[in-house]
């Protein structure tokens, strides 16, 4: 589980918009560019753009 405090700063590297976090698929996604960020570790954002999960 991210900490509250790191999911209220961090933005999407592509489009600067807010993410949401989701626990259960340990992803981070961004609705405005569709993409899907993994959470590697547990802990660990992926925030690579070539490495992000279109939806």
């Amino acid at each position: 589980m991210l900490p509250e405090e790191l999911l209220e700063i961090m933005a999407c590297p592509k489009c600067k918009s807010d993410l949401e976090y989701d626990n259960a698929a340990n992803k981070l996604t961004c609705n405005a560019c569709r993409l899907r960020y993994a959470v590697l570790d547990g802990d660990i954002p992926n925030m690579i753009i070539d490495e992000a999960e279109k939806f």
